[in-house]
């Protein structure tokens, strides 16, 4: 009798499944929550595919142009007396121009010029958008209306004709001019953008309370207003280093703005524009590494939207 007694009272929470579902749903809920912002978004980041392509396209172009002209015989501004309009060979990896100096070293060296003049200007304009958007929102008065004063003249400025006026300058201060000019002209609409959100952010209780307990205006901004926008701002750094160099090809391709003997991608397009149809690779090179540069730049910038944004219904983790 005693063997075919009943188990312990104790067993059934043992052996009952049923009882350790609210405990693994809790565990999983706990761990969810334990996860942080970055850990989360990286979640969301590793499973876009735009993130991985655009990523490996962007380090091979990045490394291309750090590294690539290492194995190269030529240096820029070298010049082959025997390599006039050389086409593509051996001797020459993508051909060399009418005064024989070698495109793949002007190349690697236009890369460089480029992707420095973007990663600069649009971070600089971000910053400038985040900082003046953020301070006229949560002032508002007459620091809202300056803002607004300010954003509408800058949008309706003809800036390409501003940039010839500057254009000038150029020849003594080099591209560092044409970095103030690209990022002065295009931090208005985020700005915008900043400052509608800082409205709403600045009636929050943590921001109130922050306000009530003598916090400064300065930090404020900082601590409170600029980190709850920082996901606008980190998608609009990254899609605005296209913007960039988009301008600094379009301004140096028209003579307004990188200046010989300095190259960018502006000017490899200019000079080889004449030549399309008689040498082709003088322009085909350089327009096929802009066009890899924007995209893969582009693609890590939707990526990054995607993930940063938690509304997204396909950035869910």
């Amino acid at each position: 009798m005693s063997m075919l007694s009943s188990p312990p009272s104790d067993a059934p929470e043992d052996l009952d499944p049923a009882a350790e579902l609210p405990e693994d749903a809790t565990a999983v809920s706990r761990r969810k929550r334990s996860l942080s912002r970055t850990q989360l978004v990286w979640r969301r980041l590793k499973r876009k595919p735009n993130f991985w392509i655009g990523g490996t396209f962007l380090t091979l172009i990045v490394g291309f142009a750090l590294l690539g002209n290492i194995p190269n015989i030529y240096d820029l501004n070298q010049r082959d007396p025997y390599g006039f309009n050389a086409p593509p060979g051996a001797q020459h990896w993508f051909g060399a121009d009418a005064i024989g100096i070698d495109l793949y070293a002007s190349l690697t060296a236009a890369l460089r010029k480029s992707l420095l003049i973007g990663l600069i200007a649009a971070p600089a304009a971000t910053v400038i958008a985040a900082l003046f958007g953020a301070l006229a929102g949560y002032l508002g008065g007459a620091v809202e209306q300056l803002h607004g004063w300010l954003v509408n003249l800058l949008l309706v400025l003809p800036v390409f004709y501003v940039l010839m006026i500057v254009s000038p300058l150029l020849s003594s201060m080099s591209w560092i001019v044409l970095v103030v000019a690209i990022a002065g002209f295009s931090w208005m609409i985020m700005s915008q953008i900043v400052k509608n959100q800082t409205k709403s952010l600045r009636e929050r209780e943590f921001v109130l309370a922050a306000r009530f307990s003598g916090v400064g205006t300065f930090s404020i901004l900082t601590r409170h207003i600029v980190p709850n926008v920082s996901s606008l701002l980190i998608v609009d750094a990254t899609i605005g280093v296209c913007g960039a160099i988009i301008a600094e090809t379009s301004l140096s391709y028209f003579g307004l703005g990188i200046q010989p003997p300095d190259v960018s991608l502006g000017t490899l397009l200019q000079d080889g524009t004449p030549a399309v149809v008689s040498r082709p690779w003088l322009f085909l090179f350089p327009a096929g590494f802009l066009i890899a540069l924007l995209t893969s730049v582009s693609l890590i910038g939707d990526a990054l939207r995607d993930a940063l944004d938690p509304t997204s219904g396909t950035s869910k983790a």
